[in-house]
C-alpha cells in the first residue's frame, strides 16, 4: 500500500470544499503574482433564481454595433466606402437594429448617418441607432443627424460606477442620476423640435459601467430616467445593461440580469438590452445566460469586434441558437462572403479557428476523426434512405461536426482535406520561392489534395519540377501549345469601357467551344462585367474571393491573380498571369471555369 505524502492531505479547493487526494507527483505552488491588488466581484443574492432551469428557444431582438463600438476599436477607422459596406453587409443579413454611429464625434460619422438617410439605403423596417454622451451640444447634433429618417433611436448613456463617480466625475450619487434624467429630457426636446411625424423614435439608455454599478443604484437610475420617458403601451424604453469591462463570470451576470428584470417597476414596457464585452472571455456565455434571465437583446459585433478583447460575438450567439434548431432570424448561409466583407471593412482577419467561419474549424487533421466524419456521413444517407427522406431533412448526426458546413455555404471538400494539409506548407514554399506565387490559403489546400492524389497513384517523391509542371497542367495551360489547352474558353483580348454611371462594360475576343466569338457584359467592374459576360454561353459563376501581387519589380512586372470562384456547384481556384492586372484577373476567372468543366 502507498503511504499517503502528507502534503497531499485534503485541503479546501476554490468553492470552500475538501479537494481529493491525487496521486499526482507534485502540487500547484503560489504564483508570485501579486493577486493583493485585485478584489473579488460582488456575489448577487437570490435564493430563488430562476434562471438555471430556463432555455433559450427562440432568438432574442439583436443590434448590431459593428458601424459604432466597432469601428471606433479600430487602428484605421472604417472609410465611408467600408462603412456603407458593412452596413448594407448587416441589412442583407436581417439585421433589424443597427447602431449606426456616434454622429456628435465628428463630421465623418454625421454625414456617414446623413447619406445613408438621403441616399434611402434604410429599409422602412430597420431601425438605426446613434449614441451620444449626456451633453446638450451632443445631444442636439446627435438628434440633428437623424432628420428624415423613417425608425431611429437615439442612445444616451453616463457611467454609473462607483470608480468613475469618485475617480472621473467627482459627483455623487445624485448628481450622477441627474445626468441621466436631465439627458434624457434633453432627447426628447430636441426630438420634438427637429425630428417630424415621418419620424418612429424611440430611446436607449445606459447606465455605463454596469457591471460595477450598485444595483440598487442602478434600479434607482433606470427608474429616474423612465419616470421622465414615461414608458407605455406603444412607447418602450431600451433599457441596456452594459458589462463595459467584463468583471465576472456569467452566472453573476446571469443574476444582475434577474435582479434587474423581477426589479423594474415598468418591465413589460422595458426592452432589457445585453451588451457584453469580452475581457474574460466568456462573453458568449454571459450574453446567453443573460437571456435565460429575462434580457429581449443583445447588442454585439460580427466575429467580436470591439475595444479591448471586443464586444460579443454576433456570429457565434447566432449560429449557437441554429445549432440547437432554433432560428436565428439572421441569414448566415454565405458564412464566408460575410467573413471577407468583415475583414475588408475592419481591415481585421477572422482567426482561423474562429467558431463557425474560421478556415479551418471544419477540417479534421487527425486520422481517427476523419474515419469517424466519413463514417457519420454514410450513416447519415443510411438513415435518410431508410426513413425515404433526403439527408436533408434528417436530424444531422455526424461526429465532430456540430454543423452540416453546406448550411454555411461550405463545401464537404474542406472536411476530407486531411491527409493534404500535411504538405501545404512545403508546397506552398515550392511555388512562392521558385516562381514568386504567394498561394491563397484556401488554394493551397486546394492544390496540396492535388498533389496528395498524385502521390498516392504513384508513390515516391514529389520533386520541385513535378509540383510546377502538376500546377502549370491544373490551372496554367499553354495557351501557345494546341495540344496542352483544355477547356471550353480561351480569351485573345479583351477591352473595358466605363460609362457615365460608372459601370463597366467589357467586350472579349475569345475562343468558346472551338468558336470564335464575341463575349459581352456589364457589370460594377471588369471581374463583374465578364461574369455576366459568361452567362451568355450558359456559365455561371459567382466571384467568392479575389487577390493579386506583382510577381517581380519594375516595368515589365508581371501581376498573378487568384480568383476563388462557385461555379454549377463546385468551388474552385483559378490563377492568371500577365503584365496587366485587368486581363490577369481575366485569366483566372477562365481558368477556374475551363477547371469546372475540364
Amino acid at each position: 500500500m502507498t503511504a499517503v505524502n502528507p502534503a497531499q492531505t485534503p485541503a479546501e479547493n476554490a468553492v470552500g470544499r475538501p479537494t481529493p487526494i491525487t496521486n499526482a507527483t507534485g502540487l500547484q505552488k503560489p504564483s508570485g503574482m501579486p493577486v493583493h491588488k485585485y478584489g473579488r466581484y460582488e456575489a448577487v443574492e437570490i435564493p430563488d433564481r430562476t434562471w438555471p432551469e430556463k432555455r433559450v428557444t427562440k432568438a432574442p431582438r439583436w443590434l448590431s454595433t459593428d458601424l459604432r463600438d466597432g469601428n471606433q476599436a479600430l487602428i484605421d477607422p472604417m472609410s465611408p466606402a467600408r462603412k456603407r459596406e458593412m452596413f448594407d453587409l448587416l441589412v442583407r443579413m436581417g439585421y433589424k437594429e443597427i447602431e449606426v454611429g456616434f454622429p456628435s464625434s465628428g463630421e465623418t460619422d454625421f454625414a456617414f448617418v446623413r447619406s445613408i438617410i438621403e441616399e434611402g439605403a434604410i429599409p422602412e423596417d430597420v431601425t438605426i441607432s446613434v449614441l451620444t454622451q449626456a451633453r446638450e451640444e451632443l445631444i442636439e447634433r446627435t438628434v440633428e443627424s437623424l432628420r428624415g429618417a423613417h425608425r431611429a433611436t437615439v442612445h444616451l448613456y453616463n457611467a454609473t460606477a462607483p470608480t468613475f463617480r469618485r475617480v472621473v466625475f467627482r459627483g455623487s450619487k445624485e448628481q450622477v442620476k441627474q445626468i441621466a434624467v436631465d439627458g434624457t429630457r434633453l432627447v426628447m426636446e430636441y426630438a420634438e423640435k427637429i425630428l417630424g411625424d415621418e419620424t418612429i423614435f424611440g430611446y436607449q439608455y445606459s447606465p455605463e459601467i454596469f457591471t460595477d454599478t450598485e444595483l440598487d443604484f442602478a434600479l434607482e437610475v433606470c427608474e429616474a430616467v423612465c419616470d421622465v420617458w414615461q414608458p407605455e403601451e406603444g412607447r418602450e424604453i431600451i433599457l441596456n445593461l452594459p458589462a463595459t469591462v467584463e468583471r465576472s463570470t456569467p452566472s453573476t451576470h446571469a443574476d444582475r440580469f434577474e435582479w434587474m428584470s423581477r426589479n423594474l417597476s415598468r418591465r413589460e414596457y422595458v426592452c432589457l438590452s445585453v451588451h457584453p464585452h469580452n475581457d474574460r472571455g466568456t462573453a458568449v456565455a454571459a450574453a446567453e445566460l443573460a437571456l435565460m434571465a429575462g434580457a429581449d437583446r443583445i447588442e454585439g459585433c460580427l466575429f467580436g469586434q470591439g475595444e479591448r478583447t471586443g464586444n460579443v460575438d454576433l456570429v457565434t450567439l447566432g449560429m449557437n441558437l441554429f445549432s440547437q434548431g432554433v432560428d436565428p432570424q439572421i441569414d448566415f448561409s454565405q458564412i464566408d462572403e460575410i467573413r471577407r466583407t468583415s475583414e475588408y471593412c475592419n481591415q481585421m482577419e477572422v482567426h482561423p479557428r474562429h467558431p463557425y467561419a474560421g478556415d479551418l474549424v471544419y477540417t479534421a487533421f487527425s486520422g481517427s476523426h476523419q474515419d469517424a466524419i466519413k463514417k457519420g456521413f454514410d450513416a447519415m444517407e443510411a438513415d435518410a434512405a431508410a426513413q425515404g427522406k433526403t439527408v436533408d431533412d434528417i436530424e444531422w448526426a455526424v461526429p465532430y461536426l456540430p454543423i452540416d458546413p453546406k448550411d454555411v455555404g461550405r463545401s464537404y471538400e474542406a472536411v476530407i482535406r486531411v491527409n493534404s494539409q500535411s504538405g501545404k506548407g512545403g508546397i506552398a514554399y515550392v511555388l512562392k520561392n521558385d516562381h514568386k506565387l504567394d498561394l491563397p490559403r484556401r488554394m493551397q489546400i486546394e492544390f496540396s489534395r492535388i498533389i496528395q492524389a498524385k502521390t498516392d497513384a504513384e508513390g515516391g517523391e514529389v520533386t520541385p519540377t513535378q509540383i510546377w509542371t502538376t500546377f502549370q497542367d491544373e490551372y496554367l495551360p499553354n495557351p501557345e501549345n494546341a495540344a496542352a489547352q483544355w477547356g471550353r474558353v480561351q480569351i485573345r483580348s479583351g477591352q473595358t469601357t466605363t460609362g457615365s454611371d460608372g459601370r463597366d462594360t467589357i467586350t472579349v475576343e475569345a475562343n468558346v467551344d472551338g468558336s470564335d466569338t464575341v463575349l459581352t457584359g456589364t457589370g460594377n467592374g471588369p471581374i463583374s462585367a465578364f461574369f455576366e459576360a459568361l452567362q451568355a454561353i450558359g456559365i455561371d459563376a459567382r466571384l467568392l474571393d479575389y487577390t493579386e501581387h506583382t510577381m517581380s519589380e519594375g516595368a515589365s512586372a508581371q501581376a498573378a491573380s487568384y480568383i476563388e470562384c462557385a461555379i454549377d456547384g463546385k468551388v474552385l481556384w483559378g490563377i492568371g498571369i500577365d503584365a496587366n492586372t485587368t486581363r490577369a484577373s481575366l485569366k483566372a476567372v477562365v481558368s477556374a471555369v475551363n477547371r469546372a468543366t475540364r
